[in-house]
């Protein structure tokens, strides 16, 4: 028997929908299957570092389910383990602090944590079971980069958000006869841009995968302008690159563990491709923030509910030191030591993330109906 009896969960990383369905299953698991005591720290490490918390009782989740966001709210700034501290005279030091939170646990009785989070949020999961706190992690991104499990809550939200864009898009495109160019998220992979712009009815998907070559893009326009078609809607992934050229980026955050920020490459493309065809409109929009936010979807509130109370039944039957995932349609689990900086799963993964595969049958699916995707 687990001598489990107080667990804390924290959400760190950026946000999504699917959050609160997680908080959800984690707390009345817990508290109605196990009798234990929970929880939710503030603003992710953050909260453990200062020990700032709030009681998760049935009342406290009560209703969150098809909420976005988290009610733990969030932060990506806050590495204890290499933590951004600035001096009293203005200069910059990194120090390991893990420690504080250890013992923060310990003065609140706190026996396990469900760590809620991307691939850095779950790096210092997994230190801090190297460190013998007894923890399991639970996947998310709305990227769906994330190795090891097939789906991450959140993705099918931010798919349905963008989808729900390029349709409004389409119809200001086809009554200005322009060229629309659409940003969407991804970081290095192009996830969100591929499955969005599928069902979304784009013409042209940009994805970091596969370079493109602007010469290309300008003739699929060329082409659909040939056969009457005056429009033409261009989905561009944060991370896709020209041939030879590299990735945009936004700003860099020195005290965050993502610190080199995308964004701005569909201003590029639209400034390039206008002054390639100055007889068309090129206008950009870029989704940003909307893609993370709103009710969440059927399929975002199943799973993530399923992944709590699959996270609190791994710690009850101490097996820790895990990250639940998603595998076919079930909810099982995988050693964190191997998902965190790994590519065990996916199409193609390499280098920690689960990349789409060039030559896989999405893309093919995608080129087979005319989409272009500047190759």
């Amino acid at each position: 028997m687990s001598t489990i009896k107080k667990i804390g969960v924290l959400t760190g990383g950026g946000d999504c929908s699917g959050l609160n369905a997680v908080i959800n299953g984690i707390t009345k698991t817990a508290i109605n299957k196990y009798d234990l005591e929970v929880i939710g720290y503030i603003k992710g490490y953050s909260g453990l570092y200062k020990n700032e918390f709030i009681p998760l009782n049935l009342k406290a989740v009560s209703g969150i389910m098809h909420e976005g966001g988290t009610i733990l709210k969030s932060s990506n700034r806050d590495n204890l383990f290499n933590y951004y501290m600035k001096q009293p005279d203005g200069s910059v030091v990194h120090k390991d602090v893990s420690d504080v939170a250890i013992e923060n646990m310990k003065k609140e009785n706190v026996d396990a944590l469900v760590i809620i989070g991307g691939d850095g949020t779950l790096t210092s999961a997994r230190d801090f079971h190297r460190k013998g706190i007894k923890v399991v992690g639970v996947p998310k991104t709305i990227d769906n980069d994330l190795p090891a499990t097939d789906m991450t809550f959140g993705y099918n939200t931010s798919l349905e958000n963008i989808v729900d864009a390029l349709d409004k898009i389409h119809t200001t495109a086809y009554s200005h006869e322009r060229v629309m160019v659409v940003e969407v998220m991804g970081r290095n992979t192009g996830w969100l841009a591929l499955e969005g712009g599928i069902a979304g009815s784009a013409d042209v998907i940009l994805i970091p995968e596969i370079p493109y070559d602007l010469l290309k893009v300008k003739a699929k326009v060329d082409e659909r302008e040939a056969r009457g078609k005056n429009f033409t809607v261009i989905v561009v992934s944060e991370g896709a690159t020209q041939v030879g050229g590299g990735v945009v980026i936004r700003e860099t955050i020195e005290d965050s563990a993502d610190t080199q920020r995308l964004g701005g490459v569909g201003e590029v493309l639209t400034r390039e491709l206008a002054a390639l065809m100055p007889y068309k409109e090129v206008r950009n929009t870029n989704l940003a923030y909307l893609q993370r936010g709103g009710i969440a979807s059927q399929f975002d509130r199943e799973i993530g509910l399923r992944f709590g109370v699959h996270a609190v039944d791994c710690l009850m039957t101490n097996r820790n030191g895990v990250m639940v995932r998603y595998e076919g349609r079930d909810v099982n689990e995988v050693d964190l030591e191997k998902v965190v900086g790994k590519g065990v799963t996916g199409e193609t993964s390499k280098g920690g993330a689960k990349y789409v595969d060039p030559n896989g049958q999405i893309v093919h699916a995608a080129k087979s109906i005319g989409i272009s995707f500047g190759d």
